[in-house]
């Protein structure tokens, strides 16, 4: 599983929204540049396994937040990316976590996923992978962003993902 991560996060009382990746957007992963296309999350939110996309914190799938089976966790692809909102719950978990967000100790959101459809090319001598269909299968709230920007989707750490994308960018020149 590949992760992402994006620093839009805001407290709205109970819920928590913002957007876990932001479309045609470039991102300097290091070793390549990604792109997140519009239309990358539309097969997987539309399927019969969208109902268990979880919302967790720090990729802790013990540390539940919401589900969107349960009507807890919206997600909604619009001309920006992929937003969100979270019903937190009333649980010690959910009351420091809106705490910690209002505060702006944590503001960073992530999402784990499968690539299902990717493209790779070279521009300007730089590597490019473009994801036009992945498997989502969670959004996480995350105090640890790898980059601290809104706009930008980043990908945390994952030294596995990145010897394969090096291994497949290899195989691709």
């Amino acid at each position: 599983m590949e992760r992402r991560a994006s620093t839009e996060l805001k407290p709205k009382g109970r819920k928590l929204t913002g957007y876990v990746a932001r479309f045609d957007e470039p991102t300097d992963l290091g070793e390549f540049v990604e792109v997140v296309r519009a239309g990358a999350f539309t097969r997987t939110l539309a399927g019969t396994g969208a109902q268990n996309i979880r919302a967790i914190y720090e990729h802790d799938g013990r540390a539940l937040l919401g589900r969107l089976g349960a009507g807890t966790l919206r997600l909604t692809e619009d001309a920006v990316g992929l937003a969100f909102e979270i019903d937190l719950p009333d649980t010690t978990l959910g009351r420091d976590l809106a705490h910690l967000v209002e505060r702006g100790d944590v503001a960073g959101c992530s999402f784990g996923f499968l690539p299902v459809s990717d493209a790779w090319s070279e521009r300007e001598g730089r590597a490019v992978r473009e994801l036009t269909d992945v498997d989502l299968i969670e959004v996480t709230i995350t105090a640890s962003p790898a980059y601290d920007t809104t706009s930008v989707q980043v990908r945390a750490s994952q030294p596995l993902g990145i010897r394969l994308a090096r291994l497949y960018v290899e195989a691709c020149q």
